[in-house]
């Protein structure tokens, strides 16, 4: 059968895989979908909701399997898609935090009362952004979220925004004019993660370890060839081998098992989503988890595969 997976580089492994060949020793007809190439799909107002590209291609034949951060397998579910997480990353916290600009007077989280935030809205950001009001005692709708993209430096600069939820190797850009509110490490473990269909899961086993055991050769090949993995990056979007080195470099790579904590971390997240208004119903994320593939994760790679 034809497998299709989807890719983006924001999800590193799946980025190094789709360019490396190593899935398809195992799966020759494996088709490879950028998702930055399927049709937008719905895109609400922060305000109003989450956006729903990943979830739903994954359920109307875009794709199989893919690899995001945070937030996406919430969103699907809570719009009743049946997924199943497969495995996640260790936890990111040097990937990025929540800054505002070093002359500015806002000087903690609860300063951002009645302020804009320039956030990359439905990614592993949102999530971050809702545990830090949250624990400063502060709801959704006590701030104006802005869906930046890649605009937020700019913004933040320029003063249009009062914070930034920024990630690297764009945060290194400005980050000696910045001053950070809350760090990820403590707050979130902004972990990168991969889930599918539960029928695709319960009815195509052995593709399904295929694709793991690939993800594991790649990022095993990352974590001894990071000069190489970054010019995979650089060469994509024209940026600078060295800073794409350094953040590589700052990650962590391999797959773990679902864990309790991680699941605890989504419920978490879910109900937040729920309270703000972001998804229409709860979500129970336990119910997304299959035992058994903790096995399939927890395999090693051995020294031929690699």
């Amino acid at each position: 059968m034809s497998v299709k997976v989807g890719f983006f580089p924001h999800n590193n492994s799946l980025w190094v895989l789709r360019h490396r060949g190593i899935l398809e020793r195992s799966l020759p007809s494996v088709e490879w979908v950028d998702l930055r190439e399927l049709p937008p799909g719905e895109r609400p107002s922060p305000r109003e909701g989450l956006p729903s590209v990943h979830g739903d291609h994954l359920f109307d034949g875009g794709y199989d399997f893919i690899g995001t951060g945070s937030t996406p397998p919430v969103t699907a579910q809570g719009k009743g898609h049946d997924i199943v997480y497969v495995a996640v990353s260790g936890p990111r916290h040097e990937n990025g935090r929540l800054v505002t600009r070093a002359d500015s007077p806002v000087t903690s989280v609860a300063d951002l009362r009645g302020r804009k935030v320039a956030l990359g809205h439905g990614s592993w950001q949102t999530t971050l952004l809702l545990f830090a009001l949250d624990d400063a005692g502060l709801s959704w709708g006590d701030i104006e979220p802005v869906d930046a993209g890649v605009d937020a430096a700019r913004l933040l600069l320029d003063g249009e925004v009062d914070a930034w939820v920024g990630s690297y190797p764009a945060l290194g850009a400005i980050e000696a004019r910045t001053r950070t509110l809350v760090e990820t490490d403590g707050l979130f473990s902004h972990r990168s993660l991969w889930f599918t269909r539960r029928d695709f899961a319960t009815e195509h086993p052995a593709e399904l370890a295929a694709i793991v055991h690939a993800l594991q050769e790649s990022d095993a090949w990352i974590k001894e060839n990071y000069r190489e993995a970054a010019e995979l990056f650089a060469a994509d979007d024209g940026g600078d081998v060295a800073a794409w080195e350094h953040a590589l470099r700052h990650r962590p790579f391999g797959l773990e098992p679902v864990s309790e904590e991680f699941v605890a971390e989504q419920q978490r997240a879910a109900d937040l989503f729920h309270a703000a208004g972001l998804i229409d119903r709860p979500v129970v994320v336990a119910g997304a988890v299959l035992p058994e593939l903790a096995e399939l994760v927890r395999q090693p790679v051995s020294s031929s595969r690699r």
